[in-house]
């Protein structure tokens, strides 16, 4: 949002928002500018202005919801870091915006696998850091896979919220890191 005035600011996050309501409510396939534009207060030519495609606008608004929803935390270890990652992924989809969230970032409509990829590939980068600092503490090898690693993490909470249905018990996220980190035991 470099550059955008107080005004350009504010028409900004009101078309973001917007847009998460709309997916809220009537989710990917339901979702039309005209929708944005109206709930948001303005015309929809100001929202093609500033982001030329309904895919680029559900992107973004997905990219930063997700942001604020799971931010890249530092505890100073990475099993912090990625159980504190894991617990608010999990955490996000308590509310109806959360899980319409969650089953919009898989943007598994057809229009919307080059927003897919850069959807994941931009949360992946974002969490890069935290395997970085992991690097520099000693904490895993140079030539960890990150996203992999990364994907892993936060595949259970997908799996659970939208395909198995299965719970995500509290202790759910240090249960997955554990076995991420350590392995699953063999016997003795």
């Amino acid at each position: 949002m470099a550059g955008l005035g107080r005004r350009g600011a504010a028409v900004h996050e009101a078309v973001l928002a917007a847009t998460l309501r709309e997916i809220e409510s009537g989710g990917l396939d339901m979702l039309t500018v005209a929708a944005v534009a109206a709930r948001a207060g303005v015309h929809e030519t100001s929202v093609y202005r500033r982001f030329q495609t309904r895919e680029n606008l559900v992107l973004e608004a997905l990219l930063a919801e997700s942001e604020q929803r799971v931010p890249v935390p530092d505890t100073g270890s990475l099993r912090g870091d990625l159980t504190a990652t894991l617990t608010l992924a999990s955490a996000a989809t308590a509310d109806p915006l959360g899980l319409a969230v969650m089953r919009s970032g898989t943007l598994a409509h057809g229009d919307y696998a080059e927003e897919r990829r850069r959807f994941w590939a931009s949360r992946i980068e974002t969490f890069t850091p935290v395997v970085e600092r992991a690097v520099a503490r000693g904490e895993v090898a140079a030539d960890v896979d990150t996203s992999l690693l990364l994907e892993m993490l936060v595949a259970i909470v997908h799996s659970r919220a939208l395909v198995t249905g299965f719970p995500l018990e509290d202790d759910l996220p240090e249960r997955v890191v554990d076995a991420l980190l350590d392995g699953v035991p063999r016997p003795g």
